[in-house]
């Protein structure tokens, strides 16, 4: 390509393009997004309760994860308007929340019945927190960033504050080891945590413009920032017993997972495999009464998830028998209790779920459906 110069008037001139090759116009690289599934999201208001049936609205929305109380000074004819939006990432969910001030717990018989044992990190927008594991008291504001495992017991109370919150299984972590056992309920800045913080404000202002096809990179994105922003602030840093007792979790957790199909996953192949005795075994486990009970909830989980799966075209009584269970007579009877329904009804009703509490694969209508899609 050449340019030449050429005199238009008087103290004025122009460069005149002359070309060897012709121009070749290249369109940007962007994704087609037309007629791409959009994300999921669940909102929720008590703004249309009247006032003395908000606050009660809240407790229900929220009682799969956690139990609410007013403040002492509040009373339930105040009124409680709050809101939330929960976006589901399909393995994470995203959620947004503004309420007034009340107080949370998660008690131990709450985590002993529950499949939720995750992570849960929260950005404070607005307002305060402060929150209390076995006495140790943390306090969230605004610029930090605070981070607690569901599958341990804690309460607290919150002024009026507006948030946002991801909720994500402990295995997202497993190529890392998971993160620290030290993580739980711990409250982190720094510039690492204002990077993180940044991507997040990012996903929340385009989650109206993401996809499913988004999803997979979103995930690994979020899964890279979070562990290299909790890790090199953690270790190092935290010692004692419950940080060791949460390490030991994270191991039990990710060997039971890889071994639901195994006869061989028994108590003492778990305590040879976390190196302790079957005494520290059942104490590791008692919050979630008991580490057989704790199996067999989770293959219980896993055949659910291979039951509602459309492609999966193996019997009933094979999934029963891939997960450890010794007749489809037993794997009924252990499911049906476990669920409130048979597992020949969560084939009968896949792809049309009529039966209320059954979370569908793809769309589901309350908040505690998609909770108990992160427990499988």
């Amino acid at each position: 390509m050449m340019w030449d110069k050429t005199e238009i008037t008087a103290g004025q001139s122009a460069f005149v393009e002359r070309r060897r090759w012709p121009r070749i116009s290249e369109a940007p690289l962007c994704g087609q997004t037309t007629d791409l599934p959009e994300l999921a999201s669940l909102p929720f208001s008590t703004s249309n309760e009247a006032p003395s049936q908000q606050f009660p609205a809240w407790q229900k929305h929220m009682a799969p994860l956690i139990d609410a109380y007013l403040p002492e000074s509040a009373q339930a004819g105040d009124g409680f308007v709050a809101s939330q939006t929960v976006w589901n990432l399909e393995g994470v969910l995203f959620i947004q929340q503004q309420t007034p001030a009340f107080s949370y717990e998660r008690s131990p018989e709450k985590v002993r019945f529950s499949a939720i044992d995750h992570w849960q990190i929260t950005f404070l927008r607005t307002g305060k927190t402060w929150t209390s594991v076995n006495g140790h008291v943390v306090e969230n504001e605004p610029g930090m960033m605070e981070i607690r495992a569901l599958g341990c017991p804690f309460y607290g109370r919150t002024v009026s504050a507006q948030a946002v919150a991801l909720i994500l299984p402990c295995d997202l972590f497993a190529d890392h080891g998971g993160l620290p056992g030290a993580s739980n309920n711990i409250v982190l800045g720094g510039s690492r945590v204002k990077l993180l913080a940044d991507y997040i404000a990012f996903l929340e202002a385009n989650l109206d413009r993401l996809t499913r096809d988004d999803l997979h990179s979103v995930r690994n994105q979020l899964q890279e920032m979070i562990f290299h922003s909790v890790t090199p602030l953690v270790d190092g840093h935290m010692t004692g017993d419950r940080s060791s007792e949460i390490g030991l979790m994270t191991k039990a957790r990710r060997f039971i997972q890889s071994n639901l199909g195994s006869a061989d996953l028994t108590p003492e192949a778990l305590s040879r495999e976390l190196a302790i005795s079957r005494t520290r075994l059942y104490e590791l486990f008692q919050a979630s009464g008991g580490v057989l009970n704790y199996v067999r909830r989770r293959r219980l989980l896993a055949a659910r998830a291979a039951l509602a799966d459309v492609s999966n075209g193996q019997k009933i009584a094979d999934i029963a028998g891939n997960l450890g269970f010794e007749s489809a007579a037993n794997f009924s009877r252990a499911f049906t209790h476990e669920f409130g329904y048979s597992p020949s009804e969560v084939r009968r009703h896949t792809g049309d779920c009529k039966i209320e509490h059954l979370p569908r694969k793809t769309e589901t209508s309350t908040f505690s459906d998609w909770l108990n899609t992160l427990g499988i």
